[in-house]
């Protein structure tokens, strides 16, 4: 059987740790806990659980404080949670599991995420595939029988077991913060980085955020050298141009858009301007094209819920000023009504994807 390290950063944790070392304390041969600066009973909260108990300065950087935790590990292989997560009963088993059974050739063991609160900032589905176990020591292994090379790639293994995420709040106004000072530092994003802070800015960012973000995604979008990163890029300075009221370069930036493949979250942008402005019959049309005629590339919702939503609201604005004295109004009466309830009828249906 494998030994494990737990290894977790924590930060003003109290109210929640119990909870997750409580899932998972018993499976576990060693449990580090590193702290990046509480101010409340999180590390007296820890020391139920652990001697292993560390300091960290933070410096706005997560991967820096993983890596000083994983620095600190003794056994075969490290589990990385956080303390809004948790193992039941019978997920607890299948760790145990495979715990008892794992193969020494795999590096790492993904698991399933998944958000069961409405705090969610970045998934599009309910469940995805998370690394959360990884191998302490990496063996160098060679491999092909001629021209031999080092094998490069990790050895991953998809396990069954379901970590259920269960924060008690948005981080979000914490992670935009450091987004920016990571562009500032470094001068540019990896194609990860730069997706999960335009879905983050999507789902949950407002005005102040969108504007701090706007200028960092227009440096993306005018390098012009990746045309996922200008996709992208289109969508977070097609809403910040909107809210901030700049038109042209609203239109700027939704009209490139549609030279290519449109998506869901530009379209979703022209409904909301038409909507703003009063123009319910475009703004139908271009929830519609959200809704039913493209696809998202940053956010689920903007290809799901929130258009329609936008159509219902449309509808309904365009059946109240209807005029009850137009011989002509019965028939557009039949047309908003009959979209209005198809409208309805999906979003009943609608819910976001189990999996990716």
């Amino acid at each position: 059987m494998i030994k494990i390290s737990l290894c977790m950063i924590v930060k003003n944790e109290a109210a929640i740790l119990s909870r997750c070392l409580d899932s998972v304390c018993d499976l576990m041969d060693e449990i580090i806990i590193v702290d990046t600066g509480s101010t409340d009973d999180t590390k007296a909260v820890a020391a139920k659980y652990t001697d292993r108990i560390y300091d960290f300065a933070w410096n706005n950087d997560f991967s820096a404080a993983r890596n000083f935790s994983f620095s600190l590990a003794n056994m075969d292989y490290i589990y990385a949670p956080d303390a809004d997560e948790i193992l039941d009963e019978e997920n607890r088993k299948r760790f145990l599991l495979l715990k008892e059974a794992l193969l020494p050739e795999i590096e790492i063991v993904q698991m399933k995420y998944r958000t069961v609160s409405e705090f969610n900032t970045v998934l599009n589905a309910r469940t995805e595939y998370r690394p959360k176990l990884f191998k302490r020591v990496r063996e160098f292994e060679w491999i092909d029988p001629i021209h031999e090379t080092i094998r490069l790639t990790p050895v991953v293994f998809d396990s069954d077991i379901e970590i259920l995420h269960m924060p008690q709040s948005m981080h979000h106004k914490r992670d935009f913060s450091i987004f920016v000072d990571a562009f500032n530092r470094e001068g540019t994003f990896s194609a990860k980085l730069r997706s999960m802070y335009a879905k983050e800015l999507l789902k949950t960012g407002d005005e102040k955020d969108f504007a701090e973000a706007l200028p960092i995604f227009r440096l993306i979008y005018d390098s012009g050298t990746d045309t996922d990163a200008q996709k992208e890029a289109a969508c977070v300075l097609a809403h910040a141009y909107r809210i901030a009221g700049d038109t042209n370069r609203f239109f700027q930036m939704t009209l490139r858009d549609m030279l290519s493949t449109p998506c869901a979250e530009i379209c979703l942008e022209l409904g909301a301007y038409f909507e703003e402005a009063e123009d319910y019959e475009e703004a139908s049309l271009w929830y519609y094209n959200a809704a039913h005629e493209t696809s998202s590339i940053l956010d689920v919702h903007t290809s799901g819920d929130l258009p329609l939503h936008g159509l219902i609201r449309c509808y309904e604005t365009m059946l109240a000023a209807l005029p009850e004295d137009d011989p002509f109004a019965a028939l557009s009466a039949n047309q908003y009504e009959e979209a209005l309830s198809d409208a309805k009828e999906a979003l009943a249906n609608w819910d976001v994807p189990e999996e990716l």
